[in-house]
């Protein structure tokens, strides 16, 4: 047997499914200003910059006041009224050029259908004020109230239920966002909802997508178990940062969880405020980023805000941690095989992030030399490489036509998309393949 052991390098660029997500954004575009809160305006700075499509009038200077990483994934929101503004009449071309721009910028969308924000101009769609009472935003108040009519979650669950006919199936529709009633889907006043009407409104999300990933937010932990009895739901906690979240919500609700869960689906984050507004408010960066990785975090939305420069080394230090990061440190093959032999080959992965991948990304194994090139399956499953070492042993049957010679043994993994996925290592990269040892056909 021949073995052949890696030193650990930096991936040659950044993974896929993992680190900061855009925000109304593709890669490469403007990014909003960064506001600075007021408390006496009731901190409604943000308002206008919640909903796509973004108002003409949004200051978009953010590219000079600081930085923000290359996402992988974007995050998208739509107003209920958008994509419905009458009964029954969609508007799938909105959601369709989303997808269109994905596509353009090599990134996936992640997506949340809102009822409404708290702004008048964004509320529910007009013609479901004719059919139920709809609240205003009180005066005063930043945070306005769902309707609590029954039909509410039924009308709303069938707007669901179109998107998911049309949109399941897509590749590049990477997530759907679970919202709930309140303002921006995010959950507000769920006490007057009754339990069994909010379960049946977030079964419509798992049985509408069937191919697409779920994810739901933390406030009911009850719901979250109960979809992951189903399938694989990944949770995401909205207001990461601020201090009574870190310190008192999150852990008290993921007590609540069932243990586990970031093993089988995906963590996530939504800022409170912005990174800016961390640094004005004086909370600990170091400390807020400690405890997303002690979540597990995979992805993390700053909301497309521009991050202070001179945090870039910790946002740096943050998305060496997040998600995956694999490291393949050893590969051992056979020294020599015949052509149509089955040959057992073993690797050791160290993933030295928070997360295993969770994406059916196959291991490939590529055989190249004079006699002739073949690519087999290995068969490994990435999602087992929990953070920690993991020692793996698979076996591959040859081609019998591979003529006698020398043959470099390539190890690679590739998204559906044509992403490669790096490792990393310091073995040469033939992007996506990694060249891990040889082995003599006889």
């Amino acid at each position: 047997m021949n073995t052949r052991f890696f030193r650990q390098a930096k991936e040659k660029e950044p993974n896929p499914y993992i680190g900061f997500t855009s925000f109304q954004h593709f890669n490469g575009e403007r990014l909003y200003s960064d506001p600075i809160v007021r408390p006496e305006n009731h901190m409604c700075e943000t308002e206008n910059l919640e909903c796509w499509p973004i108002p003409e009038d949004v200051p978009q200077n953010g590219r000079e006041e600081g930085f923000y990483p290359e996402a992988d994934i974007a995050y998208f929101r739509v107003l209920w009224k958008e994509f419905e503004p009458e009964r029954g009449q969609y508007r799938y071309e909105l959601i369709e050029e989303l997808l269109r721009e994905a596509r353009a910028h090599r990134q996936r969308l992640l997506f949340r259908l809102i009822p409404h924000s708290t702004r008048a101009s964004d509320d529910v769609p007009e013609w479901l004020k004719k059919l139920i009472p709809c609240p205003e935003r009180p005066a005063g108040k930043r945070v306005k109230d769902s309707p609590t009519d029954p039909r509410f979650l039924i009308l709303f669950g069938e707007v669901i239920r179109k998107l998911g006919e049309r949109f399941d199936r897509d590749p590049v529709f990477y997530a759907m966002d679970i919202c709930l009633p309140g303002a921006w889907g995010e959950g507000y006043r769920l006490e007057n909802y009754p339990d069994d009407d909010l379960k049946r409104f977030v079964d419509v999300f798992a049985e509408s997508f069937l191919h697409t990933r779920l994810t739901a937010q933390i406030g009911l932990p009850w719901l979250v178990n109960g979809l992951n009895r189903l399938r694989p739901v990944g949770w995401r906690g909205d207001g990461c940062g601020e201090p009574h979240h870190i310190l008192e919500r999150y852990p008290a609700l993921i007590a609540q969880l069932t243990p586990d869960l970031w093993k089988r689906a995906p963590v996530s984050f939504e800022s409170y405020w912005w990174l800016g507004e961390w640094k004005r408010q004086g909370w600990d960066p170091e400390e807020i980023i400690r405890k997303t990785l002690e979540w597990h975090v995979s992805c993390f939305n700053a909301k497309s805000v521009p991050i202070p420069r001179e945090w870039k080394g910790l946002i740096d230090g943050w998305l060496d941690r997040m998600g995956y990061h694999l490291y393949l440190s050893r590969f051992t093959a056979p020294a020599k095989a015949r052509a149509g032999e089955r040959v057992s080959m073993s690797l050791t992965m160290n993933n030295t992030g928070v997360a295993p991948l969770y994406e059916e990304v196959p291991v490939l194994l590529r055989l190249r030399g004079e006699g002739g090139q073949a690519v087999l399956d290995t068969g490994l499953k990435p999602v087992e490489w929990l953070p920690g070492e993991t020692e793996s042993t698979f076996a591959v049957k040859l081609p019998a036509g591979l003529r006698p010679g020398v043959y470099r043994l390539d190890l690679g993994m590739e998204t559906p998309e044509g992403k490669p996925v790096y490792l990393r290592t310091d073995a040469p990269c033939d992007a996506p393949f990694y060249e891990a040892g040889e082995l003599r056909i006889e």
